[in-house]
């Protein structure tokens, strides 16, 4: 929905008599969603809401007050509605699964809204200059794999995944993976074509549900490539190293 747009909504027939702090906060969401912190203007947001620049002011104490309460409207909204697909007792552990990565899915590519993952569109469009805002929404990206982790640690000591599986490392995958997703919607990609790449990781769950802690190399980030030669082929992989 563009600018215009979401003047026209807030305002209907006419300027509200009445400051509406919820119908603002939906305009500046789109706002910051599509064009992110720095790019869009107090100016803009006037503009956008119908408010007169003190009201907001007053409100939300400046662009960066409006911002946090705008991703605040968007964790209560959209993020944290996803947990529900994680607490449902009747489900199993990879039918959970698949319904949170589904339900994400449609979030990014839900009618009516910008494409995507605000936290991730709006953390791609910051620069070196917006150091407090950014570290706030690498914060908050942490939830998805924060509800993951919590979520397969407790079935695992339920006893519905192995002991051996490493949930954190499980988890972060997956947050990955919709990380990835959350990028491809932003950049046009379909509903469909990304079911299909939940589909897949769901092909891929029996391997994923016993997935073992990293090996000591793996988690302290050193290329296995750069340990030396490979004895059974008797290729020295340094070679292919520039």
């Amino acid at each position: 929905m563009s600018s215009k747009t979401a003047v026209t909504a807030l305002r209907g027939r006419g300027r509200p008599k009445h400051f509406d702090a919820d119908a603002a906060l939906d305009v500046a969401l789109r706002l910051f969603w599509q064009h992110g912190f720095e790019a869009t203007s107090m100016h803009d947001l006037v503009a956008a809401t119908g408010a007169k620049a003190p009201t907001l002011y007053h409100a939300f104490g400046n662009k960066e007050g409006l911002f946090r309460a705008a991703m605040e409207r968007y964790l209560q909204r959209f993020v944290r509605k996803m947990k529900p697909c994680l607490d449902n007792p009747h489900r199993s552990v990879a039918g959970a699964t698949e319904d949170f990565l589904t339900a994400c899915v449609a979030q990014f590519t839900g009618e009516g809204l910008p494409p995507g993952c605000f936290l991730i569109c709006t953390s791609s469009a910051l620069s070196a200059d917006s150091q407090p805002i950014a570290a706030l929404l690498r914060s908050h990206n942490m939830l998805p794999e924060q509800l993951l982790r919590d979520f397969y640690r407790e079935r695992q000591i339920a006893g519905e995944l192995p002991p051996s599986t490493d949930t954190v490392r499980l988890a972060k995958y997956l947050a990955c993976q919709l990380q990835g997703m959350a990028v491809q919607a932003r950049d046009g990609v379909s509903r469909r074509q990304l079911c299909t790449l939940v589909a897949l990781i769901m092909a891929l769950w029996p391997q994923l549900a016993r997935l073992p802690a990293a090996s000591p190399a793996v988690a302290h980030g050193v290329d296995e490539m750069s340990l030396g030669a490979d004895s059974s082929e008797g290729v020295d992989r340094r070679a292919y190293r520039r």
